[in-house]
């Protein structure tokens, strides 16, 4: 019997208003593990995402889909100066022109640009292989100053950061560099 059906038979889902509640196989946070979350306007969803990257110290995974804030890239390319390693994959469509993308590849940061999805629209960063910052906070100027946004950033949870540096790979493994454009 497939685990999600046995889960159904031995505990039928909950809802509350109409929605499911989490599922039976979700394990509970880490002790220790920390939560942070912002949101858009009013620049906590930015503010989370930067301390994120300050709190970096071996490695940054980003997955991004239109990525054109100048504080975010900002706060990569600093981290990157302070010898972490940071690896950035973003939707090709949305970044086909000089965009923060293009100027973090200047920078030597490595970029890969994904085309093979009508959207490769995450929006995620894995950090120091502990934490996952996400959420539908696109790192751009609009995401936070004119969009009603959401991050959430988890800190201290390993096993949530192996199954989203997972995902980078494939993405990565799948996507094209981006040369520098001087």
């Amino acid at each position: 019997m497939k685990s999600s059906l046995k889960a159904w038979v031995l505990c039928p889902l909950i809802f509350v208003a109409g929605a499911a509640a989490a599922s039976p196989d979700a394990a509970p946070l880490p002790a220790g593990a920390r939560v942070q979350v912002g949101f858009s306007p009013g620049k906590t969803a930015q503010e989370t995402v930067i301390s994120a990257i300050r709190s970096a110290r071996s490695e940054i995974l980003v997955a991004a889909f239109n990525f054109t804030s100048k504080p975010v890239a900002g706060a990569l390319a600093a981290a990157a100066q302070r010898g972490v390693t940071v690896k950035i994959v973003a939707d090709a469509k949305a970044n086909d022109r000089y965009t923060a993308i293009t100027f973090l590849a200047n920078k030597g940061i490595p970029v890969a640009v994904n085309s093979r999805y009508s959207y490769m629209h995450n929006k995620f960063m894995v950090i120091d292989g502990d934490a996952v910052e996400t959420g539908s906070f696109n790192y751009s100027a609009g995401a936070a100053n004119r969009n009603a946004e959401n991050v959430i950033w988890l800190s201290g949870v390993p096993d949530v950061a192996a199954q989203y540096r997972q995902e980078f790979s494939r993405l990565w493994q799948e996507s094209e560099p981006l040369p520098p454009r001087y």
